[in-house]
């Protein structure tokens, strides 16, 4: 009984030691390949703790190995777009300002019980009020309210507002998207250029993060510094 008590403490400390190395989030907010690693060292775990004639070195070894392949993962998913969408998929727009998108609905194997559920997660009950909502590649979904229904009501205190646009991503740790780069109409070279436009003397390597809405309203921030915003012409229809 002892053995058992002591085998249990000993992974019990591993496994917390290495969710904390691995940065765990809450369950809900796990890309697909963390979940999966998640799963499977629970179920590691309980091997070595119940079996006593199982040595506990055969239980930490897996343990230790599925770290490894967590950053390995980690690593290419941030190396590469295209290895990143195959791993942890991208995130679809379920719906857009003319309604619910039913080819992305039948991909992603979602009823529209599914997607009111999720709204009224979100807060919003009727879907005339949604102007976009994305699936993550966590699987929760993402709503941006049309401008009127935006919190604090903007229709309720009769100010005139224009309408909303979801910004999309130009650059990421230092690459540019080129997929969204596309949508955008925008080059490599066009996309340098609005940088230099707004004010900005920034290396492409070293901005964390850029944005740009169809507005033409932007946000742009360097690695471990603050984030600004700027403006730019208007871009194409996305």
């Amino acid at each position: 009984m002892l053995t058992i008590i002591i085998r249990s403490i000993l992974i019990y400390f591993i496994v917390l030691l290495i969710y904390r190395l691995m940065g765990k989030r809450q369950l809900g907010q796990m890309q697909p390949f963390e979940l999966v690693l998640t799963l499977i060292i629970a179920d590691l775990a309980t091997i070595p703790m119940a079996e006593v004639s199982v040595p506990v070195l055969h239980g930490i070894v897996p343990l230790l190995t599925l770290v490894v392949v967590h950053f390995i993962l980690t690593l290419i998913t941030k190396s590469s777009q295209m290895l990143s969408k195959v791993i942890s998929g991208k995130p679809s727009i379920i719906i857009n300002p003319k309604g619910i998108d039913y080819a992305v609905m039948k991909k992603l194997n979602l009823s529209t019980d599914d997607i009111f559920a999720a709204l009224r997660e979100c807060g919003y009950f009727n879907i005339s009020q949604v102007q976009y909502a994305i699936m993550e590649t966590n699987g929760k979904v993402s709503v941006m309210p049309k401008a009127e229904f935006a919190p604090t009501t903007n229709s309720d205190m009769q100010i005139k507002v224009d309408e909303t646009f979801i910004p999309i991503v130009l650059i990421s740790e230092g690459k540019i998207m080129k997929e969204n780069a596309s949508i955008a109409g925008l080059s490599e070279d066009e996309i340098k250029k609005i940088i230099s436009q707004s004010g900005f003397n920034y290396s492409i390597k070293k901005i964390l993060i850029m944005t740009v809405d169809q507005a033409g309203n932007g946000y742009i921030q360097l690695m471990e510094n603050e984030g600004k915003t700027f403006q730019t012409k208007r871009l194409v229809s996305q």
